[in-house]
């Protein structure tokens, strides 16, 4: 079979194809045929190398992909099911703990292969009707946004929401928003990216190059009181900007680092003072995952995927994702 391994130090040139044997399931293992993977911005950081990790390590954390063996004591599924990854294979339920929180394509191998042999205790059922491609894109992005508007935001109907940019994550908490009746902000710098936010439902839209401060902007069109909640994927260079836009009390998901690690201004003070909530957010457990699944299989919604590649095209994925060319989310499809 076909798997891609990331050579240290890191680098796009340093993803190589080889051809190893199909994995054999042991006790309470099931294999996977791995139909389809998407692209994360931790994934890119790992494929870079600025994320250290063994030589050798088998990238991506994103998976869904049909059941084809299983091993001695597997119940909780069978040959032929539709499943669907979670990030950290290993925390299944409660708040997290350092023990359950070895993350997938990173800590240990991941799914840029076209078999895997993996718990059954790691893996959950894909949303109804979706397609292979779809599902694969929830576990990391869909999963990060539904956990930081509903477990960590209660986001209730009416109230506003802030999404910066238009990757996975932030299309997808646009997506969940609008389909639980709140109202959307979303900022791009690009015009024409901007009006497939429109399009989405996003009910104003700001090009944060003609207005760096955007959080002034976002004030204004919320009548000077500021957005409810704030889908923070940006980091140190954005940072400021959004607790400017969070209302009084409101909310901010910390998930990113788009623009930089650290935050150059000292904004303690209008953090404290404006009584603003932070949530650092990376991903969430089994459990919420399929508080997520039972969701989307009562709604519409669908995944944006803007660009497909296969398996071997990983690199050039990559340099799409640098690009910043895609919109919603890049699929990678493993096998047919």
């Amino acid at each position: 079979m076909r798997q891609i391994k990331l050579a240290s130090p890191g680098g796009l040139n340093n993803l190589n194809v080889v051809e190893v044997d199909k994995p054999i399931a042991k006790a309470g293992q099931v294999i996977i045929k791995v139909a389809a993977s998407s692209l994360n911005y931790h994934d890119l950081l790992v494929a870079l190398g600025q994320i250290p990790t063994e030589d050798g390590r088998v990238m991506l954390s994103d998976c869904a992909g049909e059941i084809i063996a299983v091993g001695e004591d597997v119940s909780l599924w069978s040959i032929g099911d539709s499943v669907m990854s979670c990030c950290y294979p290993n925390w299944l339920e409660g708040p997290p703990q350092y023990h359950l929180l070895s993350f997938i394509g990173d800590n240990e191998d991941g799914y840029s292969t076209e078999y895997i042999a993996i718990s059954e205790k790691s893996i959950t059922r894909t949303p109804k009707d979706w397609t292979m491609a779809e599902a694969a894109t929830l576990p990391c992005a869909g999963l990060t946004a539904w956990r930081a508007l509903v477990n960590d935001g209660n986001l209730q109907a009416g109230e506003t929401v802030l999404v910066q940019g238009t990757g996975g994550v932030s299309i997808f908490a646009l997506q969940l928003a609008k389909s639980m009746g709140a109202k959307v902000i979303a900022t791009s710098s690009s015009d024409e990216k901007l009006k497939k936010l429109l399009a989405l439902g996003a009910d104003e839209v700001i090009n944060y190059k003609d207005e760096p401060q955007w959080g002034k902007a976002v004030l204004a069109k919320t009548g000077g009181l500021g957005v409810d909640h704030v889908i923070e994927v940006g980091g140190g260079g954005t940072f400021g900007e959004s607790v400017r836009a969070v209302k009084l009390g409101g909310h901010i998901a910390l998930i990113g680092v788009l623009s930089g690690p650290s935050v150059s201004e000292i904004i303690l003070p209008r953090i404290f003072m404006k009584q603003i909530r932070l949530s650092g957010v990376a991903m969430a457990n089994q459990q919420t995952q399929l508080a997520m699944l039972d969701y989307l299989d009562s709604v519409s919604i669908r995944p944006i995927i803007s660009d497909t590649f296969d398996l071997a095209q990983l690199a050039d994925a990559f340099q799409h994702q640098i690009d910043n060319k895609h919109f919603g989310k890049i699929s990678i499809s493993i096998s047919q």
